[in-house]
């Protein structure tokens, strides 16, 4: 018997949406809503690619060259993005996580994994993720809890993909955020932070994306704060909300710019050298956060 490159497939139904939930990194493969994509999606013959529907436990984005310290010890993580000689997106998302909701609800869908220590990274983490679909749109909370004996760093961050079934440069953009993460162009290690007010990335009212090449972290966001991609003919929209205090925007040249990707973080790129933002998880602490798509 064959198994797929996404693992185990789980549907969710409600309100008139329909996801596809997967074993492989407890991923989304998809999401729409009355047969209209609302996040791009895969073929199940597939592998996730360019981050498509992936959750970046324990830390999202990227550390430079992988070396941290932490609590006084030196640590070397795996470069991932060898290309840029980065540590990126954690290190659970070709895990494989096991369903542990009974399946009698087929609006829910729960996956949970255990992170053991790895090089770089000496701690002990139970994960989970819920998604959660209603009338409201799809609802995802993901977790963390130290299960380990040591203080740990923490940091989520998520990868899905807005889409409105046009290329996003015909599409409009709207979003508030007060600063915007400036990066090198080689390596995107972060520089400083500047200006949303009067730059290129300045969304505050809807105006189209056209040919504006993003790839970069935003934060002073609103408590409750989200973003929402149009397509100006039909009307047709696709909108991601959350609390976290930062989130990544990417055009998606790996893609052909068919979607937006809309990244919530808890805190921003080398979170675990700069400590920007950084949760420290002592042993019995958990962490949640949630955010919802919808249309």
């Amino acid at each position: 018997m064959s198994v797929l490159p996404s693992g185990e497939q789980w549907t969710i139904r409600a309100g008139g949406y329909t996801g596809t939930v997967v074993s492989v990194g407890g991923g989304l493969r998809g999401l729409a809503y009355e047969g209209r994509e609302l996040l791009l999606g895969y073929p199940e013959d597939q592998a996730a690619h360019a981050g498509i529907g992936q959750h970046m436990f324990p830390w999202p984005n990227r550390i430079t060259d992988g070396k941290y310290t932490f609590r006084g010890a030196d640590q070397q993580l795996y470069l991932s993005e060898p290309a840029r000689s980065n540590a990126i997106h954690g290190l659970t998302r070709w895990a494989n996580w096991e369903r542990v909701d009974d399946g009698i609800d087929e609006s829910v869908v729960e996956v949970a994994h255990r992170l053991h220590g790895l090089p770089g990274y000496p701690h002990q983490l139970d994960l989970a993720i819920t998604y959660r679909l209603g009338d409201e749109g799809l609802t995802v909370t993901a977790k963390a809890a130290n299960i380990g004996a040591s203080d740990a760093p923490y940091g989520y961050g998520t990868h899905p993909y807005l889409s409105v079934g046009r290329k996003i440069d015909e599409c409009e953009l709207e979003f508030s955020a007060e600063k915007w993460l400036e990066v090198t162009p080689d390596r995107l290690s972060p520089i400083g932070t500047a200006p949303v007010a009067g730059s290129q990335y300045d969304f505050g009212k809807p105006r189209l994306l056209q040919d504006l090449e993003i790839d970069n972290a935003f934060t002073g966001l609103p408590p409750v704060w989200s973003v929402t991609l149009t397509d100006p003919d039909s009307g047709n929209r696709a909108v991601l909300t959350s609390d976290t205090k930062w989130m990544q925007l990417y055009t998606g040249s790996a893609i052909g710019r068919a979607a937006l990707a809309v990244e919530p973080m808890t805190c921003p790129p080398d979170a675990f050298v700069s400590g920007d933002d950084l949760i420290v998880l002592v042993p019995g602490d958990e962490h949640s956060t949630t955010f919802t798509v919808s249309c």
